[in-house]
């Protein structure tokens, strides 16, 4: 069983040591970063956030990851998309700040990718972000939360939707096999379905029907989930296929490292039911958990999704129209955004990527 390192959020005493940044730190101590980093570039691939959201990963362990890593001999930088780059100093993401610089993955313009094949039904090729492909190495460090397409949103979705570019991410999305039905009647063009657009896709037309411009369009649910009358609806039979669909781009994307040249870090904290590419941040559903690690994508997002259970669920939490349905089966997730998020960890386990199974090693 693939090994996955533990540093609880709670304190054993009133001690800076016994606190989560101090045993962040001694979690990192457990790695040989040396022999993984030392003279290599490596991406720190984030996702940074945007707007108003600042539930994000905190600088300070950003600084201390960055600090371990060139202490190791390695030359990090810290990386998102290129949307997200331009207010990431807004929550703290500068070079002066953590100590390495901030650079769009795919650069300034999202036109510097490697396109590469995948084959996987209607995903024929991906292009893969080129600071990720150009780099010696990587640190996956992901923001564990909520996500409305994949009930989970770690480092699975961190890869699969976060190292390609946008042509590539509406591609994935469209594995679902998607369809939009638009309820005229129970519609009252209170306007949040285009509001939360993040492609300006969703409109309405001067008559007051919606539309939706396809060529920009994601995939990512955002009109459906915002809607408080429920009159948007999507076919979501297909979201297997969505879920292989990042496998495979994961997949893609991590053949190109050396063995042992990757490592995943999922900070398990203001768990909100939302992706953080929403630009606003809505309260904690569950209490902090921690920070879990591991060199084993599958083992580190089985054991972050086992940490957040359902009976630890904070209710008044959830921001309306969203709710938890108690009378469904499953994860507490699934229970809100009607996915089951270990779909993503059994279909990157069928590819080889990693294990379901995992010995939790926790960090005192």
């Amino acid at each position: 069983m693939s090994k996955v390192h533990f540093a609880s959020a709670k304190l054993a005493e009133m001690r800076a040591e016994a606190s989560l940044p101090a045993k962040f730190k001694r979690m990192l101590e457990q790695y040989p970063m040396n022999e993984m980093f030392g003279g290599k570039t490596v991406a720190i691939k984030m996702h940074l956030g945007g707007n108003l959201g600042f539930t994000t990963i905190p600088p300070l362990f950003v600084k201390l990851l960055v600090t371990a890593v060139k202490d190791a001999g390695g030359r990090p930088f810290i990386t998102d998309g290129t949307w997200s780059i331009a207010d990431a100093r807004d929550r703290g993401y500068t070079e002066e700040v953590l100590g390495a610089p901030v650079v769009p993955a795919a650069g300034f313009n999202e036109k510097y990718y490697v396109t590469v094949p995948i084959g996987y039904r209607t995903l024929e090729e991906a292009d893969i972000c080129g600071e990720i492909m150009n780099a010696d190495a990587m640190i996956v460090l992901s923001h564990g939360k909520g996500h409305g397409h994949c009930g989970w949103g770690g480092a699975i979705k961190n890869i699969g939707m976060g190292n390609v570019t946008c042509k590539t991410r509406g591609a994935v999305h469209m594995l679902s096999d998607t369809s939009f039905e638009w309820n005229e009647e129970t519609c009252t063009h209170c306007n949040l379905c285009v509001d939360n657009c993040p492609t300006k896709a969703a409109s309405f037309d001067d008559k007051g029907k919606f539309n939706i411009f396809v060529h920009n369009c994601r995939y990512c649910m955002h009109c459906v989930t915002t809607c408080p009358q429920k009159a948007i609806t999507i076919n979501e039979e297909g979201s297997r296929y969505f879920q292989a669909g990042m496998a495979y781009v994961n997949k893609a994307c991590l053949d190109t490292f050396e063995p042992n040249r990757v490592m995943y870090i999922n900070y398990v904290m203001n768990v909100t039911p939302l992706c953080d590419c929403w630009g606003f941040s809505s309260p904690s559903i569950v209490p902090d958990v921690g920070i879990l690690a591991s060199m084993d994508i599958v083992a580190v997002e089985q054991a972050s999704i086992d940490q957040i259970k359902s009976e630890n669920f904070i209710e008044g939490s959830l921001p309306p129209p969203l709710a938890m349905d108690p009378e469904t089966p499953g994860h507490l997730f699934e229970k809100i955004h009607h996915k089951d998020p270990y779909m993503q960890c059994e279909e990157l386990a069928k590819l080889g990527l990693g294990a379901q199974e995992y010995e939790l090693e926790e960090i005192k």
